[in-house]
């Protein structure tokens, strides 16, 4: 819930931001990479965080290896794709490669539902709720990516 509420609210904070004359965030394209870099901020900083590390890497398919490796490796990913995105000459590139980062980690949420795993003590989210989220992130990265 919590990547979803950064993408919203910061999506609208920065579109108000743009309507009050921020040049950088005059219309929905600027204003949708700020609330998407916010909300791989917040999934980034969980990778690292003693509260969700230990549930992300249980979280891994046990078929990868070095689940460990594997947090930390998209923990990075996602800090630097947040980043990308609000450099507009690197933003579509960041946009392309953080959709198909999601879509690659996609299935340790597959995983975790199906194997009954928490994170940070809550079950994870249903597979249904779960994939409609992953359909609207990867939506608007894709929007991004190609320039919409």
């Amino acid at each position: 819930m919590a990547p979803l509420v950064a993408l919203v609210t910061g999506t609208v904070l920065a579109r108000l931001a743009g309507l009050l004359g921020v040049g950088a965030l005059d219309g929905w394209h600027p204003a949708l990479r700020v609330g998407l870099a916010l909300m791989f901020v917040v999934t980034g900083v969980a990778h690292f965080a003693p509260a969700y590390r230990r549930d992300m890497i249980a979280m891994v398919p046990p078929a990868l290896p070095r689940p460990d490796l594997l947090v930390t490796l998209t923990g990075v990913l996602e800090l630097v794709g947040a980043v990308g995105l609000l450099v507009p000459a690197t933003a579509r590139w960041a946009a392309g490669g953080l959709a198909l980062l999601m879509l690659a980690m996609f299935p340790a949420n597959v995983s975790a539902v199906r194997r009954g795993l928490t994170l940070a003590g809550r079950p994870a989210t249903p597979l249904g709720p779960r994939t409609a989220e992953q359909i609207l992130f990867v939506g608007v990265a894709t929007a991004i990516w190609f320039g919409a």
